[in-house]
């Protein structure tokens, strides 16, 4: 394992490209799906237009949230939940899939889950030291050699990379929601709202969403019930009936990252690129440094990353 190269945007690290590791081939997509009903776990959104965007980052002038722009999309289904350790299990169960953190040998797990030793010595970039390049990190092991999933079937899964969880809703039957798409289910029906319930974090002093709380990165409080991932029906859904799309996971898009936004009618994003856009922001997201659970806020990673805090879910054609 070599030396971890500086990170991308905001608190999610990248480990591909670079000196990091040798970068992972994509695998070879499935091509005759094989898993569950193609609608299952889904809600159909009728598409038309929305307003996509922000014009205040809040803090983030280089992620192109803005400006806002009107936006058309044709219907479409989206998955109400991230994908599961036990749907993801399932998957490798019948395919035999091998993940890129498995054939890279190691990824990137939040320094405050792991025990000292394996603490010691591992190698962090510098501009994010507290994530760990950990050897033997994957999704069944999330917290590197000697973790399980025990009592986590029905949390997100983890260290997955874009190619991974292209693979998975390969075969599936569907496919990764373009980042409009995304957009649109997360706001579910609200217009130029911060958040999938409104504009306040805590609204009626309830906790909507699994995000740090305390001082990042020292102390998390875990008020709102979750130290690291939640269950992916943890709180209360959005209009749509989508569940955590603020915080839990940051979720892969299918779009290539670009702030140059193309097209208004089922845009698609660019054409080419180096890293593909997340969405949703994490559990470990603060709003002293990764104020990006707001349902305009956008960041990269290539597509070969995967960390403990970066999943997804899928959509299709309607």
């Amino acid at each position: 394992m070599h030396e971890p190269q500086s990170p991308a945007p905001c608190c999610m690290p990248s480990s591909g490209g670079g000196t990091s590791a040798p970068t992972a081939p994509a695998p070879v997509p499935y091509t005759a799906p094989t898993g569950p009903a193609a609608v299952d776990g889904t809600v159909l959104l009728p598409g038309g237009e929305f307003l996509m965007g922000a014009e205040d980052s809040e803090g983030f002038p280089d992620d192109g949230e803005g400006p806002v722009r009107t936006v058309r999309l044709k219907p479409f289904r989206i998955e109400t939940c991230a994908v599961t350790n036990d749907a993801f299990a399932a998957f490798v169960a019948d395919t035999g899939h091998v993940t890129d953190a498995e054939r890279l040998d190691w990824s990137f797990v939040f320094a405050g889950f792991l025990p000292a030793a394996l603490r010691r010595g591992a190698p962090r970039p510098e501009r994010t030291p507290w994530w760990c390049a950990v050897a033997g990190a994957s999704w069944d092991r999330p917290e590197g050699p000697g973790s399980d999933l025990a009592g986590r079937g029905d949390h997100p899964v983890v260290h997955v990379s874009w190619y991974d969880a292209t693979a998975y809703a390969a075969w599936a039957g569907k496919r990764l929601p373009t980042e409009a798409e995304w957009e649109y289910a997360a706001r579910g029906g609200l217009e130029g709202r911060r958040y999938p319930w409104g504009d306040e974090l805590d609204q009626d002093g309830e906790f909507r969403c699994n995000i740090w709380r305390g001082t990042f990165p020292t102390r998390n409080t875990a008020a709102d019930g979750h130290r690291g991932t939640a269950p992916v029906t943890a709180f209360e859904p959005n209009g749509f009936g989508l569940y955590n799309t603020s915080g839990n996971v940051w979720e892969w898009c299918a779009d290539w990252w670009s702030t140059g936004h193309r097209g208004s009618v089922d845009p698609a994003g660019a054409a080419e690129g180096t890293a593909k856009v997340i969405r949703g922001g994490s559990h470990l997201c603060h709003v002293s440094y990764c104020n990006r659970y707001r349902v305009a806020a956008r960041s990269s990673n290539t597509p070969d990353s995967s960390s403990g805090h970066a999943g997804f879910r899928c959509a299709l054609d309607a």
